[in-house]
């Protein structure tokens, strides 16, 4: 890296503006990597294929998908991963022509214990082909490769600690990694042990100006989520900490947007700027329950030749002064609408399969033009093969609808769409038959692992071919609509059709009828599926709130669901209400 003397603080007005976050919904523990002109965040995905979801910026200001690197089985294998297990905190880095990804795998965690594999797979191209999957240690996660400029590489983790009345976050250590030989070698060192915050996590290094920095988490994932820096003239210490404080946190200002901010990776601009990508939520409420779960900022960083990096306030913010040369118009455009036809032979890269990824033995694309095909899969408690296309919820105001054809043959298929946290927490609209054969519309919600019927949102749509769903979230409101009609289509040379007499939709054909329960958006949140027993994390929630397209076979006779379309789209207060 080089060294120059600049602060990305420059006068907003004289140039363009980051709106934060920048990955909106769930993308948490971001790694954000340059490669000559191009900018890469790296985030956790969870029980969530594809793993490891990258996206691609070319000034930081606007960011395109580009999907997950760890699409297959050979690369990652999900099935029976627990809520919240599965990837933790890539690193995604670049060296000598290879991009590097190490990551870790966690089959599961629950009293003081941490089932953590950590791995490497290696690709000249983002794209892929990917290297098998390299087992490195399973001493503790969030793993970074360090490329130090004298050629060597170094694998940082956190190093968990079992053992009952010990500090379970023991440090950061640190171990050669022999890229050609593709293995860690020589000794462990612990070379920071963290400051009284505690809970020291997420270990990055840089090598600026003759002094190595430790860029770490610490403090946990919650409201005391912090992030800091210490350094040293030698790769193993002894490391100093910034005697002024974190670089950066939102802890004892429940005033601000940005919560939880913390976890964070470094960049710098081809002409020097520095940038930090960072951990952040939005809570509903001060300091209440965040359904969109942990996401993705940037602020800005001076970094004077020497001196310790500084963010203006050590708080995060909404608006960043982008780099020099991105213009005063540039604003984050609403990438985050998405109308899916399903013409493509893949998914796009919006979407997200649960546990398993998505494989023609039960999503096809090809099997009838322009629909989605989804054969059932187990129950919503299933860990091995559930059934589950969705995307994150990226706005607290949002709407996702489907246009679907099911013709299930008993009480065991079920088919719908739903808004989703993780197996004990959801809320679900869906057609299945009843007992006398009648195929019927139900509502269904789970919270905590009970289920309750919602037995006044129960339709009857015997004979009815194509159905079409809807789930809207309103802030903290969860609320379920069906239409019997087709999509409305503009009459005339675009006038629009007059609107339909007891729709709650201005179009005609829509005839959206709202299902009547409100349901709680807020048990789709981390905040609430999280809880303590005797003060061992006994669960821990980590994702954020998806909707999705959902088929259940519990009997596995076959049964499957053809989703014509489906739409998401962002509804706040700025934005038009839904068709």
């Amino acid at each position: 890296m080089t060294s120059v003397t600049r602060s990305a603080g420059t006068d907003p007005g004289e140039g363009g503006l980051i709106r934060n976050p920048v990955l909106p919904g769930f993308n948490p523990d971001p790694c954000i990597l340059r490669v000559d002109a191009d900018y890469y965040i790296a985030t956790s995905t969870f029980e969530w294929y594809p793993g490891v979801r990258v996206h691609h910026s070319t000034d930081l200001v606007h960011w395109r998908p580009l999907g997950g690197i760890l699409t297959e089985r050979r690369l990652l294998d999900l099935g029976g991963a627990a809520d919240s297990a599965g990837v933790w905190a890539p690193d995604l880095s670049y060296v000598d022509g290879v991009f590097y990804l190490v990551y870790t795998d966690v089959s599961s965690f629950a009293s003081g214990y941490w089932d953590s594999q950590n791995y490497v797979v290696s690709a000249t191209d983002l794209a892929g082909p990917w290297s098998d999957p390299v087992a490195l240690h399973a001493r503790g996660f969030d793993p970074s490769l360090f490329h130090d400029t004298d050629g060597t590489s170094w694998l940082l983790t956190m190093a968990s600690d079992w053992r009952p009345g010990r500090e379970p976050f023991a440090g950061i250590q640190i171990q050669a990694y022999d890229r050609a030989a593709g293995k860690l070698i020589g000794d462990e060192r612990l070379i920071f042990e963290g400051t009284s915050t505690g809970l020291t996590e997420a270990p990055r290094l840089y090598r600026e100006d003759g002094w190595y920095y430790l860029v770490t988490a610490e403090g946990g994932t919650s409201w005391p989520h912090q992030v800091t820096v210490a350094r040293s003239r030698s790769l193993y210490g002894p490391y100093e900490v910034d005697p002024d404080g974190p670089l950066l946190t939102s802890f004892g200002h429940p005033d601000l947007t940005l919560q939880k901010a913390g976890h964070g990776s470094l960049v710098s601009t081809p002409d020097g700027q520095w940038y930090l990508a960072h951990l952040a939520a939005r809570p509903y409420t001060p300091l209440g329950r965040c359904v969109l779960g942990r996401e993705t900022a940037i602020q800005a960083v001076t970094w004077e030749p020497g001196d310790w990096p500084r963010i203006e306030g050590g708080l995060p913010s909404e608006t960043v002064p982008a780099p020099t040369g991105v213009t005063a118009g540039a604003v984050r455009p609403d990438q985050h609408d998405e109308h899916d036809d399903f013409d493509l032979p893949v998914l796009g890269p919006d979407w997200s399969t649960l546990r398993r990824p998505a494989t023609s033995d039960w999503v096809q694309l090809t099997a009838r033009k322009s629909h989605l095909r989804i054969y059932g899969g187990q129950s919503p408690v299933g860990r091995q093969r559930p059934s589950l296309v969705a995307r994150r919820v990226t706005d607290p105001h949002c709407v996702f609808e489907t246009t679907m054809e099911f013709h299930p043959a008993t009480f065991r298929q079920l088919a719908g769409v739903t808004a989703y946290y993780n197996t004990r927490n959801w809320h679900y609209a869906y057609l299945t038959v009843d007992d006398e054969g009648r195929r019927i519309l139900e509502v269904m919600s789970c919270d905590t692992g009970k289920r309750t019927l919602h037995p006044d949102c129960r339709i009857d749509v015997t004979g009815v071919d194509r159905v079409r769903l809807r789930v809207r979230f309103d802030g903290p409101v969860v609320r379920f609509a069906y239409s019997l009609r087709p999509p409305a289509e503009p009459v005339g040379a675009g006038a629009p059709a007059e609107p339909v007499e007891g729709s709650d939709s201005a179009g005609a054909g829509d005839d959206w009828r709202e299902l009547p329960v409100e349901l709680d958006a807020t048990i789709l949140s981390d905040e609430y599926t999280s809880h303590l027993v005797e003060g061992e994390p006994a669960a821990w929630g980590f994702t954020g709130a998806f909707v999705g397209l959902w088929v259940q076979d519990l009997g596995a006779d076959g049964g499957f669901a053809d989703f014509d379309s489906a739409t998401y789209e962002v509804v706040g207060p700025d934005r038009t209400q839904p068709r």
